[in-house]
């Protein structure tokens, strides 16, 4: 249906000013970060060259949540073609990889350390888009994070009070403490923080791809640095740190790792097009939602009143619901994803929403295949939740070309390679070891990912990348920012600032898998009467502090192309930035 519009102003006005070009623009989850992709944009550069050199960069000024040898999602959208692609920037466990092990000796689960890792997909997805849609060489866009990583930066607060936190398990492991405890102390705000070994792998890289470079073309030179990765000195160096500690990983797992490129169909909210990441990923999530949303008349219920907080929430709940039952890797799993993002589907689900009475806990999946799988146990008490967060990095160009890219993967939980200045992928960490779970973790299969780039467009209209960082909030951060603006008509800078809520009455993505039937929060700035009445309709309503870190940080660009213009917004939740000309 088409949906009604809303009328909604802030009481106050937003932290931040509007960023607002006519040319091109960025926003990403560290200042430096859009600092890097934007000097591209500048030098000539498209949005992808641009939006990979800042992704790359956030691996190095954000290491504490986003890995240079992680994870790096990235979706795409070429304007001259009207096609959105996606790059699976995740990767696979390795061919060794026995499940019994995390069954019998680790009683089901995935423990910290070298046995969670996959093989490292960020540096693939990297180059893989920059050599079907960038312009530019790898020493081009790499070249930020190298002076970053080399010379240094001065250490953030949020990167400070994350590594603060973690600082007994950096001390675990004898190079990441090395780095993240220069001296045995937690690096004060301010403070220059160098990663040597991070830089030397970023120069190795670009060396190759420069003698490369010498003799070839631009492919030819990306082909060098991502070989220098996957089949020179950085493999050697992760495969015999595994062979000498017990790790899985072989070098034939690396030489022979793909990066899937697929294009993508929307789902429609309105007249928008909404585009999310497959199945191997949380992506439905968000399309799901949506889907079901479009049923009902959402300005109505007024603003973060408790009746479209309600009714949000407990869509949610219905796409996490069938998220359990479904989704996995899809060339391993039979996922029903041509079912589940029907519009028929959609209000089939939403006859499960009552107004009245919030469900109790995570509903039953749809059923669009036949199949009902067990419902999870609560959390036990001893069930400590592992935060992996992550970043995001958006970009628009001069011609309407869209960049969204969600990188990821913490830098606490598993060792350093030694010499190398990185975490291996710990992105194992989402997958399941029950036998019957569509995520199981397996030789070849992928972790079912938490991070999920998207780009809506509006025929004729507008293109908005947008993303966010938050684990299983990631999408719920979206929704809402997305619904702020285009029910609601807020600016991006008012829809990014304005208090958020989450449920998480479902099993996170990461392990211990926690699971907390009806719970939500609200961050403080919400009106306590809303969550009385939540709390009246059979919601578990917890506080969240004003401004909350792990309620996502969302940025995003509206490029609208009727008015010219391009406007972008960071969240103030983190150290995020937006800049455009």
């Amino acid at each position: 249906m088409e949906q009604k519009t809303g009328s909604y102003r802030p009481s106050t006005a937003p932290f931040r000013a509007r960023v607002m070009g006519h040319t091109h623009a960025v926003a990403a989850g560290h200042y430096l970060a859009a600092q890097a992709a934007f000097q591209v944009l500048e030098a000539g550069g498209n949005a992808i060259d641009a939006g990979v050199a800042g992704g790359i960069a956030l691996g190095v000024v954000q290491s504490e949540y986003v890995g240079f040898g992680g994870v790096a999602p990235i979706m795409v959208r070429i304007a001259e073609t009207g096609q959105t692609w996606t790059f699976a920037g995740v990767g696979h466990w390795p061919a060794a990889t026995d499940v019994e092990l995390f069954r019998t000796k680790y009683e089901g689960r995935i423990p910290r350390g070298i046995l969670r890792t996959v093989i490292p997909a960020a540096p693939a997805s990297w180059i893989a888009a920059l050599a079907r849609f960038g312009t530019m060489t790898y020493g081009e866009v790499a070249s930020a994070a190298l002076r970053f990583a080399r010379d240094g930066f001065p250490m953030p607060g949020l990167m400070h009070h994350i590594i603060n936190d973690a600082a007994d398990e950096y001390r675990n492991y004898e190079t990441n403490a090395a780095i993240y405890l220069p001296g045995g102390r937690v690096p004060p705000v301010g403070e220059r923080f160098v990663q040597s070994d991070l830089a030397n792998s970023i120069q190795y890289m670009i060396d190759e791809e420069k003698k490369a470079l010498a003799r070839g073309d631009r492919l030819a030179g990306l082909k060098a640095a991502r070989d220098a990765f996957y089949r020179g000195d950085i493999a050697a160096k992760m495969v015999q740190y595994h062979k000498e500690n017990g790790g899985w990983l072989a070098m034939s797992d690396l030489e022979d790792y793909d990066v899937d490129c697929e294009q993508v169909s929307p789902v429609k909210f309105g007249e928008m097009d909404v585009y999310t990441c497959g199945p191997w990923c949380q992506g439905p999530i968000l399309a799901q939602t949506m889907g079901m949303l479009d049923n009902f008349d959402l300005g109505a219920l007024g603003h973060n009143s408790p009746e479209y907080i309600h009714l949000i929430t407990e869509a949610l709940k219905l796409s996490y619901a069938d998220r359990q039952a479904y989704v996995g890797d899809p060339k391993f799993v039979d996922v029903p994803y041509k079912q589940m993002l029907d519009p028929a589907y959609f209000k089939d689900r939403i006859r499960n929403i009552s107004m009245e009475r919030a469900a109790p806990g995570m509903p039953l999946p749809g059923d669009p295949r036949g199949f009902v799988p067990p419902m999870p146990d609560p959390a036990k008490p001893e069930d400590d939740i592992e935060h992996i967060d992550t970043s995001y990095i958006c970009a628009v160009d001069r011609y309407g070309n869209a960049f969204s890219a969600t990188p990821s993967d913490g830098s606490s939980t598993s060792p350093i390679i030694p010499g190398l200045g990185f975490v291996a992928s710990s992105r194992g960490v989402q997958s399941w070891t029950e036998a019957d779970a569509p995520a199981v973790v397996g030789p070849g299969r992928r972790p079912r990912l938490t991070p999920n780039p998207v780009i809506v467009h509006h025929p004729d209209h507008f293109v908005q990348p947008i993303g966010s960082p938050g684990n299983d909030v990631q999408p719920q951060a979206m929704l809402q920012v997305l619904l702020n603006i285009h029910v609601f008509g807020m600016t991006p800078q008012e829809a990014v600032e304005a208090p958020r809520f989450a449920t998480f009455s479902y099993p996170r993505s990461s392990a211990p898998h926690s699971y907390d039937p009806g719970m939500m929060k609200l961050e403080a700035r919400i009106d306590p009467s809303v969550a009385s009445r939540l709390k009246e309709l059979g919601h578990d309503v917890r506080d969240w502090p004003e401004w909350e870190w792990t309620a996502g940080a969302v940025c995003t660009i509206l490029a609208d192309k009727s008015k010219g213009v391009l406007e972008g917004a960071s969240d103030p939740r983190r150290p995020t930035a937006a800049l455009a000309c």
